[in-house]
């Protein structure tokens, strides 16, 4: 089905998918601006729309509008939008978007990928940490990982170091697949130790982003990744974890996703195990061997 879109110039007539992919790359529309019109476009998929309604539908202030008006209309946005047609895009129209991630708190209207989307189709478990995580960590998931493997759970991480690169490789020594969701555009390396690991997994796994190519690391972009990382999976652990980490934040995002989460216990007197512990006295199941992980995600 078509999306009838008039603008002050002239009509063009587009795929619905195409048009949200020409707003993601727009600037000014903004995620929540996104979600309103991909709803408006998945119930009523001819409609017609000129770029003032367009503004109207995302909430936009004058400001807003008039600087929207000037993009839409861009030789540089027509551009980036050829571009990003070359490469895999999946839109929260699509019927192979996951019916989870949907659902999940702001969910990104736009996603670029490589590798196998069909990973998403099996069971995800999302393993976090710390950027400063220990052998602890690499001992523990050496532990798990054949039996997570065995059971064809995917693993999914954010490709940071320390734990996120522990887990990758840690799944990728089993034969196993993993998922990296990134916080920059594809064609960008971060960390760039990461670089022969990220096209290994986009190879043989999935590499997932919201963020236009050529999209450089900014400090905003990691908590925004992990909302996806928490909400494309069914459960979550986290390895190690000080207070107030990062981590604490991916997992209490996978609890308002009502995901199950869990935590590896560690010694009292260790940093890197206090926020671990505190999800435990909080709630959160402790994650002692493979089989706690494979019941959290209603394998056994």
């Amino acid at each position: 089905m078509r999306s009838f879109i008039v603008n002050n110039r002239r009509s063009v007539f587009m795929l619905p998918q195409t048009f949200l992919l020409k707003l993601h790359l727009c600037p000014g529309i903004g995620q929540v601006g996104e979600l309103r019109i991909a709803e408006y476009l998945r119930q009523r998929p001819t409609a017609q729309l000129d770029v003032t309604q367009l503004c109207q539908l995302a909430r936009l202030n004058a400001r807003q509008t008039q600087h929207l008006q000037q993009a839409w209309l861009s030789p540089q946005l027509a551009m980036a939008v050829r571009q990003h047609q070359q490469i895999n895009t999946l839109t929260w129209l699509d019927a192979a978007y996951p019916e989870y991630l949907r659902e999940s708190y702001r969910p990104p209207a736009v996603l670029f990928y490589q590798g196998d989307l069909n990973l998403l189709q099996q069971p995800v478990l999302a393993l976090v940490g710390a950027r400063q995580a220990t052998n602890y960590t690499q001992r523990v998931l050496s532990q798990f990982m054949p039996a997570l493997v065995a059971n064809q759970v995917v693993t999914i991480s954010g490709l940071a170091a320390g734990a996120d690169r522990m887990a990758h490789l840690t799944t990728l020594a089993a034969h196993g697949s993993t998922i990296a969701v990134i916080g920059t555009g594809l064609d960008v390396y971060y960390p760039r130790v990461n670089q022969a690991l990220q096209q290994r997994i986009a190879t043989t796994g999935l590499v997932l982003t919201e963020y236009p190519l050529g999209s450089s690391p900014q400090r905003h972009h990691f908590p925004e990744r992990n909302r996806i990382l928490a909400g494309l999976c069914q459960a979550l652990c986290v390895t190690e974890a000080r207070h107030h980490s990062g981590s604490l934040i991916t997992a209490n995002l996978a609890l308002q996703a009502n995901r199950n989460v869990l935590a590896v216990p560690g010694a009292l007197w260790q940093p890197l195990s206090v926020g671990c512990n505190q999800l435990i006295a909080a709630g959160a199941r402790p994650a002692l061997s493979a089989t706690d992980l494979l019941e959290e995600l209603a394998i056994i």
